[in-house]
């Protein structure tokens, strides 16, 4: 199956390459950022791409970033192709905003340990895994090489952000949280938890980088959490992180996926694109045959590169 695994083209600046994004200065000065099929888990990216993965994630990003305009102003300006989104160059904020509704993942962990206050966020004793809280929390991290967890108040000290700036955040992402929380719902799915990034453009907060996908969020079939919480399954790239787990070999995460498996994953992509969309991805001729080449046809037809791409390759 066609994939993604890379974009390269020395027509236009390499800002950054990421584990799935590879950003890029357009020639208009804004960012480029090109989302690959490239899977991470554990720290590491996979060996094996997942087809269709990157116009997943960028065309939910997009989906989201559409629908809460009303609330912040995101980066957005176009999407020249469907793993291609063009951007506002935002002056990064250096924290991420992750909001949790139930106790799992990281926390989870850290509860069944003893812990009980998350990035200045106390909880009680007594909660059960999977159980909801109250009310969304949010427990900031850095955004370092090892993320950390870190409180409001020394996040302030440590000169990450104001103290005005970061209760804007927290506004702003539990609205986020609870607009797309209230979306879900009504398809059945359930939202977790999840991250927000932000930046300043011209002086004001802008939503950055991803919202609401496979990768940034944990969603859970409202469905399957009535009738077993505690076994919930995840519907994101958990799948994956289960099957290289079940198959470490002395300390060691398998590499690459084989074809059954990345195929699951690309079903499952496929299937929580259209469970919140209400619209399965395209996969007509705009997304299937090579990708490269479609690629690099609609970027020459945005006027982002030249056609000599085409014909040298």
């Amino acid at each position: 199956m066609n994939t993604l695994d890379h974009f390269a083209t020395p027509q236009l600046e390499l800002l950054h390459r990421g584990k799935v994004r590879d950003s890029y200065r357009a020639p208009s000065g804004e960012r480029l950022i090109v989302v690959t099929d490239r899977l991470s888990a554990f720290d590491s990216v996979l060996e094996t791409p997942v087809a269709h993965k990157g116009a997943v994630l960028n065309g939910l990003a997009a989906f989201w970033f559409d629908k809460t305009r009303h609330i912040v102003p995101n980066h957005v300006i176009s999407l020249p192709d469907p793993n291609v989104t063009l951007a506002h160059e935002a002056e990064p904020i250096r924290v991420e905003m992750v909001v949790r509704n139930y106790l799992t993942g990281s926390m989870l962990r850290g509860y069944q340990q003893g812990q009980r206050t998350f990035s200045g966020v106390t909880v009680p004793d007594g909660l059960t895994k999977h159980q909801q809280f109250p009310e969304p929390i949010v427990t900031p991290t850095t955004k370092e090489e090892s993320d950390r967890e870190i409180t409001p108040e020394n996040l302030v000290s440590e000169g990450w952000v104001s103290a005005e700036l970061y209760e804007q955040m927290r506004v702003k992402a539990l609205e986020l949280f609870n607009f797309a929380s209230e979306w879900m719902a009504g398809r059945g799915i359930i939202l977790v938890d999840t991250k927000y990034e932000f930046g300043l453009f011209e002086g004001q907060l802008m939503l950055i980088d991803e919202i609401h996908t496979p990768d940034s969020s944990r969603f859970w079939s409202a469905d399957d959490y009535a009738r077993n919480p505690e076994a919930v399954e995840q519907m994101d790239k958990e799948y994956v992180r289960q099957w290289l787990i079940a198959n470490k070999q002395d300390g060691k995460y398998p590499r690459a996926l084989p074809p059954e498996v990345a195929a699951e994953a690309t079903r499952r992509y496929l299937d929580i694109y259209e469970r919140i969309t209400g619209a399965p991805l395209p996969t007509g001729s705009e997304t299937t045959g090579d990708v490269r080449t479609r690629l690099v046809g609609n970027l020459v037809r945005a006027g982002i590169m030249t056609d000599t791409e085409l014909t040298n390759s």
